[in-house]
């Protein structure tokens, strides 16, 4: 049928607004025509500029433009209308934010090729999913037809072709009217925030939210903290703003943080409104500082100046809290009242980092956590058909099978499945419990991840099925197998998309031959919660390694290293050759690289860095490595392979040094240089014959392999003093000496051994 492109968006709006739900335009065809029609879409619609963001390559429009690798700028802020422009290609995670930025009754605009052309159509996002030594012709649309079927089947969406100038679908729902507004919430008995605060509330979710922060009301030394949990669309910003201009206005002092401080634009709004109510124009309103007639103040504070901060404000607020990296949120808990608020569901930033890894570090804490969950929307109407099409578009709810469906799962009944990328195109179940279960356990799958399973050359994907359910899943990337000229350019500074262990084997160790063996890297490895520690994961990996030892020359692994994961992937036949020297960004670990070679040519590449990594480690954590966490440098050095472990070269003299530490009037810090030789050696073989506690490992490698003071380790390892601290450690290199000595040093033994 034909319809005028501007009457079609004219009655999108309209329901929209009406049903105070989003909709969702589809302008599909030549680009230029795309724009001509998006102009005279918003000039007739009554949406102000201001209220509109383009998302695309270039500033076609008068409003906000920000290229599709900003779409973060986003997070916390609405707009009436967003448009992104996917003639260029489409980033998965850049369409999962600004859906989320699209507010009740406003309209989401998609510029695209013509629908049935689109999956055949390789934009940037293919190239940089297009890694050596593949080809942008070995990458596939599957991602985007099955976006293209979303967008056909889908409720609420319009789509015209342009080509054709023919609406396809018109997008009408025809939504029953809202019979009422909801009940205004009812403040809880004994508020101790104002009740102008609770009136404010739009939703029971968001009054339980704000009555939350009240608990960091509460007088005591125990540090505490509330966590607000929600989808987009639910008002946990607008809850923290609430709770912060209460706040202030009782004289309080709270910094608030975001990724940036437009994403906490909705807290200081709210919170701007509230103060005005409740003290009149009296004080300071401003769009990141706000302060009051009774002395309260909140100020915004990037999130690495909020670190250096938190002893002054009497209470800190965290917006975006999973779009910040897990280094700096444990960073933050030093505040004593903390409150953070996050994303469930849209892969925010670091994506699950929050939930995966920084939860776990909060319930490690002195804090006593209260938690909220915000479930009602406030922005737009439940069952919006906006959230309900990107919740499946980009699997943003997928989940793994129910516990009860694989609680009976052991190694022994479950089958190994190749999961082909059409056939996770074909069986939409399968893909929801594969990608559902790389979901929630690992912090850094993104929406990208899924377009990269369906139509990246260089990955597989492997799973063990429990009565047809998924209930363990590996994502590998194939690796190496590079061409000479490609790893010359490695070598000599040259970025490489993909290929991860021999880019940093190349690049930052100066091996130029590391791209050549071919290898497979375990970039993720899942396991259902319910059936974990039953072998699960091993017999994965097992199974991998059956089906690819003859087709490549090493397996190999990356991840932010922890003792649990660093023992689990030795056991596998794993080995640490190397460990980065700075923090990741996200999970504010140090990554582990681990290979377990398959061929003579593996072989030979392991050998080489595993040797080089331990000749260069006690090195490193008097350097680089002088704040790695002391039971993961004890782990790392456990998974070095015992071939790899360094001759002890030490003269006569350095031997009397160390057994003169151990046994007599010696002194450590005279020359630390062989005790670090010996604790590497004995990290690394860790013979049966020498028993030290915990403790004393930890404290070897404090003091002698990364020279804390010793004021700071007797804190730490609960030493009566300094003195006991270095008695403690000559106590624990005894053994050592008596294990590895040489006859000089078995003669300064035996000189103060009995004495």
């Amino acid at each position: 049928m034909d319809v005028d492109v501007v009457e079609l968006a004219e009655s999108l709006f309209a329901e929209a607004t009406r049903a105070n739900e989003r909709r969702l335009l589809v302008l599909a065809g030549d680009r230029e025509r795309g724009y001509d029609a998006l102009e005279s879409v918003l000039d007739a619609l009554p949406i102000p500029i201001t209220e509109t963001t383009l998302v695309g390559p270039e500033d076609r429009l008068r409003c906000e433009q920000l290229p599709q690798a900003n779409a973060g700028d986003l997070l916390g802020t609405t707009r009436d209308a967003v448009v992104l422009d996917a003639h260029d290609g489409l980033r998965p995670n850049a369409l999962g934010k600004v859906v989320g930025a699209v507010d009740g009754g406003g309209l989401l605009i998609l510029l695209t090729p013509p629908l049935e052309e689109w999956p055949d159509r390789r934009g940037e996002f293919s190239e940089s999913v297009a890694v050596p030594p593949f080809s942008l012709s070995d990458v596939t649309g599957r991602f985007r037809e099955r976006l293209v079927e979303t967008l056909r089947a889908h409720r609420g969406i319009a789509i015209v072709d342009l080509e054709s100038d023919r609406v396809v679908d018109d997008g009408s729902t025809d939504p029953a009217p809202r019979l009422c507004d909801p009940a205004t919430p009812t403040p809880p008995l004994n508020a101790r925030f104002p009740a102008a605060t609770y009136d404010a509330c739009l939703t029971d979710d968001q009054a339980d939210a704000v009555e939350a922060f009240e608990s960091l009301l509460e007088d005591g030394d125990e540090p505490r903290a509330v966590v607000l949990e929600a989808d987009r669309g639910r008002g946990k910003s607008s809850a923290a703003g609430l709770a912060a201009g209460a706040f202030a206005a009782a004289g309080k002092r709270v910094l608030v943080t975001a990724p940036e401080s437009r994403n906490a634009a909705e807290i200081f709004d709210r919170a701007g409104k509230l103060c005005e109510t409740l003290a009149g124009r009296t004080g300071t309103v401003e769009s990141n500082h706000i302060e009051t007639a009774a002395g309260g103040r909140i100020h915004f504070l990037e999130p690495a100046d909020a670190v250096d901060y938190l002893g002054s404000p009497d209470v800190v607020v965290v917006d975006e809290a999973a779009a910040l990296p897990v280094s700096v949120l444990e960073s933050l808990l030093e505040a004593d009242r903390i409150a953070f608020a996050t994303t469930v569901h849209g892969y925010e930033g670091a994506g699950r980092g929050f939930s995966v890894r920084f939860r776990d570090r909060l319930a490690e804490s002195d804090h006593e956590v209260v938690d909220r969950t915000l479930v009602e929307p406030v922005r737009y109407a439940a069952g919006d058909p906006l959230e309900v099409w990107a919740f499946r578009a980009l699997l943003l709810d997928a989940r793994p099978p129910v516990e009860q469906l694989v609680a009976d799962a052991t190694p022994e009944s479950v089958t190994y499945r190749r999961l082909e990328p059409d056939a996770l195109l074909a069986d939409e179940s399968l893909l929801r419990e594969a990608f559902g279960l790389l979901v929630l356990a690992h912090y850094r799958t993104e929406p990208n991840d899924l377009a990269r399973l369906l139509d990246a050359p260089n990955l597989e994907a492997r799973a063990l099925l429990h009565d047809g359910h998924v209930v363990s899943v590996a994502l590998l990337a194939r690796e190496g197998s590079l061409s000479q000229e490609t790893r010359s350019m490695m070598y000599e500074g040259g970025r490489v998309r993909g290929n991860m262990l021999p880019d940093i084997l190349t690049s930052q160790l100066r091996d130029e031959s590391a791209g050549d063996p071919a290898g497979l890297r375990v970039i993720r490895i899942a396991t259902h919660h319910a059936v974990r520690s039953r072998g699960l994961g091993s017999r994965l990996l097992e199974r991998i390694r059956g089906e690819f030892s003859s087709s490549v020359d090493w397996l190999g692994t990356g991840f932010g290293a922890t003792p649990a994961l660093l023992e689990f992937w030795r056991e596998n036949g794993y080995r640490t050759i190397h460990l980065s020297t700075t923090r990741n960004d996200a999970s504010g670990e140090y990554s582990a690289l681990m290979l377990s070679p398959t061929t003579g040519a593996g072989t030979e590449l392991h050998d080489r860095h595993a040797d080089w990594f331990a000749r260069r480690f006690a090195a490193l954590c008097t350097d680089a490595l002088s704040n790695l966490d002391p039971d993961v440098a004890r782990a790392v050095l456990r998974t070095v392979d015992d071939a790899a472990t360094p001759s002890l070269e030490l003269s006569d003299h350095d031997w009397r040094v160390v057994a003169g530490a151990a046994y007599g009037p010696g002194l450590f810090d005279v020359d630390p240089g062989p005790f670090r030789q010996l604790i590497v050696r004995y990290g690394i073989e860790k013979p049966a014959d020498v028993d030290l506690t915990d403790r004393e490992e930890r404290l070897l490698v404090l003091r002698a392999l990364q020279g804390r003071d010793l004021v700071t380790i007797a804190d730490r390892l609960e030493y009566h003093s300094t003195g006991h601290c270095m008695r403690a450690l000559g106590d624990a290199v005894r053994p050592l000496v008596d294990r590895y000595g040489s006859a000089a040093a078995l003669e300064e033994r035996s000189r103060f051994a009995d004495e």
